[in-house]
């Protein structure tokens, strides 16, 4: 599925807004909803790399910058580095994944630190035994209550969710650590009593360390990641290409300015 972004533009004005209506083929309400929140904002989503192009090429004329992301290339994790064990050390962010594969990143390459969130949703089935009174029952045993047992089939709904951190460092792929799978023994003296306390400290030590990184946490809630990826792409199962896109985008305005 190839992904067409808009960003950079610097006031939403009406003019610009029918503009880009027009040339994304949508209504002005669907694009002011698009453009809260300044941006970046999935506008379409198409099969074919042509088509893209083509409705990418109406919005540079309206005057706002574009990007093309193809989604099916960010399958599977497909060159990125999901950490297992980390190390902060003096001058540089030691890691390494689960086959094994290792890397030492300095500090001062890393450029951007993206945190979000990643909630799934989960549905159990639990059979629940209930006691019913049983008129038959106490009918023939002479007026006495007795009851029977009841078993019946219940769905319970759950929400999980995951905290994430999507590392950039300059041309290397990008670096993942979630909470749920990441090992905290790298942080010795400095662990905490829970997976929480041991995500928030590795984040504000990246942050201290990391001192030329750009930090956006907009993806740190839902209506970010649905602002950034529009209706027709479902948060839970697509938050690699809103860590792409917001990457993309903070990379090109980091250049512009």
């Amino acid at each position: 599925m190839h992904v067409v972004v808009i960003h950079g533009w610097k006031e939403e004005t009406t003019g610009l807004i029918q503009a880009l209506a027009a040339a994304a083929g949508i209504t002005l309400y669907e694009m002011r909803q698009r453009m809260i929140g300044g941006g970046p904002a999935v506008v379409a989503n198409f099969a074919d790399r042509q088509p893209a192009l083509a409705m990418a090429a109406r919005l540079d004329q309206c005057g706002v910058a574009t990007l093309i992301v193809d989604s099916g290339e960010l399958c599977c994790n497909a060159g990125r580095f999901v950490v297992r064990r980390f190390e902060m050390k003096e001058l540089e962010l030691y890691i390494e994944a689960n086959d094994g594969q290792s890397a030492g990143i300095p500090y001062d390459e890393i450029d951007l630190l993206l945190p979000g969130i990643r909630i799934l949703g989960e549905t159990e089935t639990k059979t629940v035994t209930e006691r019913k009174f049983d008129l038959g029952r106490t009918i023939l045993s002479g007026g006495i209550p007795l009851t029977r047992k009841v078993e019946h089939q219940e769905e319970l709904n759950r929400e999980i969710r995951d905290n994430v951190l999507c590392l950039y460092a300059d041309e290397r792929p990008p670096v993942f650590f979630s909470q749920s799978s990441v090992l905290f023994e790298g942080l010795g003296a400095a662990m905490k009593l829970s997976r929480e306390l041991n995500f928030a400290y590795l984040k504000s030590e990246l942050r201290r360390l990391c001192r030329t990184a750009i930090y956006d946490d907009r993806l740190l809630n839902r209506l970010g990641q649905l602002r950034l990826l529009g209706p027709a792409q479902n948060p839970e199962t697509n938050l690699d290409l809103s860590f792409d896109i917001l990457a993309s985008t903070l990379r090109r305005a980091k250049i512009a300015g």
